[in-house]
């Protein structure tokens, strides 16, 4: 009976593809980061037109050595993901590179969202 409750509130859609970009910050940088990555990294991305929205957090549990950051993109299919990584992706990650080589540590994931409640 229970699992009949649970189901009342699933909603039912489409896989959507969550593009997850957690990044530790060197502290010397950070604020020049924070600036870039709202006024120039995730506009650039999001005007490839290959993700419905993107969000940027600080993660609050982990403090060890900087500041850390989650960038999450909702993709629109797994076809866009692959032609962001195709198309996209290398000059994007490029241009982070250079500008903050050394000062930052970055990791993806890739994630299929199951439900929204």
């Amino acid at each position: 009976m229970a699992q009949n409750n649970i189901k009342q509130y699933l909603v039912p859609m489409a896989a959507k593809i969550v593009y997850s970009v957690t990044v530790k910050v060197e502290e010397d940088v950070l604020q020049d980061w924070l600036q870039w990555m709202q006024a120039v990294h995730i506009p650039d991305v999001m005007k490839t037109d290959l993700f419905e929205s993107a969000r940027l957090a600080r993660i609050i549990n982990s403090k060890e050595d900087g500041d850390s950051y989650s960038v999450q993109y909702i993709c629109k299919s797994m076809a866009a993901m692959h032609e962001y990584e195709v198309k996209h992706a290398p000059a994007l990650k490029q241009d982070h590179i250079q500008r903050y080589e050394g000062k930052f540590l970055a990791y993806r994931t890739l994630l299929e969202e199951v439900a929204t409640y």
